[in-house]
């Protein structure tokens, strides 16, 4: 594979040195571009000598090459990355100003592109950079987001660069979905995804720790392989795929009635929601005032929501989700049976390493022909493999619902 390395003008361009080591050990072929304000920050030396490759900077500079210089290099990349992304050049990107060679670059490829953002922390905030940055998701360029801490502006707040490694990742997640095949074009997935919340009082609920990563990863998965995706959507900090229909809910009972109006066109389902089991009887129509005494809530029952798609799977294929602290496989076959579902994705969320607000998942496969353990991976090869079991299911029966 044969990366375009975009780095930009900022402090952060020195980690772009990592990210290319890191794209390098990943097998990748890199090509820097670097803006005139990018080599401010660091020489074109280091890049060259460490990818191997003469660091593009000028739009029109004198080469022995006859070949137009950004279409011959726009044609032949996998991936365009552009790590650190200035506000400045998601402005230009944004409107398709093309007055340098990355700018050039970014509107003549065709290949996928994943810009890391970084920037003071009131720039990423302002309205115009959120505005260029919604408008780049709608085009579908992938972004990896800015982290929190202390940058060199010395304030502190969102703006500093992705981890290398972490970039390096998603480049890699990224140019996996280019090469997906796709097969899913026929298919109707229903995916949901994330917490639920169920009110106490006007200011406090009841919820869990899920961050919606995992589903969220099954549908660009679904999507990267041709298929048409409605998400439904607990409260999550995370952007929703490009190209899902996405449906936001807060409650079990709004996500109970999201699944049934969407359930008729669906050929496979997918529950990754970590929907609550239980709500408060009754919400308390004001704040509950601490007055020193014990506090008892009576809950009830929420609707079982993989049980009642069970009873209605007709042809469809439709998988759950288990997440488990101790007996992970037998909870998850008890599960599977009950619910009637084709398959259970089983993880123990006990462990540090994978389950809720992470980006690795060590999963368990669990359908009646048994049970397929997967070693550690990221949530999107999970989500790959996932995918992978569901049309092993979907092939072995009509596509006509029932």
């Amino acid at each position: 594979m044969i990366v375009a390395l975009g780095v930009t003008g900022c402090i952060a361009a020195y980690k772009a040195v990592e990210v290319l080591r890191g794209l390098q050990k990943r097998g990748a072929g890199v090509r820097v571009v670097m803006t005139r304000h990018a080599t401010e920050f660091v020489g074109p030396l280091t890049f060259q000598s460490i990818s191997g490759f003469p660091v593009i900077q000028e739009m029109f500079a004198p080469t022995d090459d006859p070949e137009i210089k950004h279409i011959q290099l726009a044609q032949t990349i996998d991936l365009l990355l552009v790590a650190p992304a200035t506000a400045n050049a998601l402005a230009k990107f944004a409107s398709g100003i093309a007055d340098d060679f990355l700018s050039t670059l970014y509107i003549s490829t065709t290949a996928p592109v994943l810009v890391a953002p970084a920037m003071n922390v009131e720039m990423w905030a302002h309205p115009a950079t959120r505005e260029n940055v919604r408008r780049l998701r709608e085009r579908g360029v992938h972004f990896i987001d800015p982290e929190e801490g202390y940058l060199a502006c010395r304030t502190v707040g969102a703006g500093r660069l992705a981890e290398p490694a972490d970039i390096v990742q998603r480049a890699y997640d990224v140019m996996s979905v280019g090469a997906s095949p796709k097969d899913l074009r026929s298919e109707r997935v229903l995916i949901t995804a994330g917490p639920t919340q169920e009110a106490i009082d006007p200011v406090r609920f009841l919820s869990n720790r899920s961050s919606g990563k995992m589903g969220f990863a099954v549908a660009e998965a679904a999507l990267a392989r041709g298929a048409e995706v409605t998400l439904i959507s607990g409260p999550v900090s995370i952007p929703a795929p490009d190209g899902a229909r996405t449906i936001s809910v807060r409650s079990a009972a709004e996500m109970y009635q999201a699944v049934k109006d969407n359930l008729d066109q669906a050929t496979i389902v997918v529950m990754a929601a970590a929907v609550a089991d239980y709500r408060p009887a009754s919400i308390r129509r004001q704040k509950i005032k601490k007055n020193g005494s014990s506090l008892v809530l009576d809950l009830e029952p929420t609707d079982d929501i993989l049980a009642a798609v069970g009873r209605e799977a007709g042809s469809r294929v439709v998988i759950g989700f288990a997440a488990e602290t101790e007996n992970v496989v037998e909870n998850a076959t008890k599960k599977l049976n009950e619910k009637r579902a084709d398959l259970i994705v089983a993880n123990d969320v006990s462990a540090p390493d994978s389950g809720f607000d992470v980006d690795n998942n060590r999963i368990a496969l669990v359908s009646s022909e048994g049970v397929v353990e997967l070693p550690l991976l990221s949530k999107r090869e999970a989500a790959a493999r996932i995918i992978d079991a569901a049309m092993m299911i979907r092939n072995a029966r009509p596509l006509s619902l029932v």
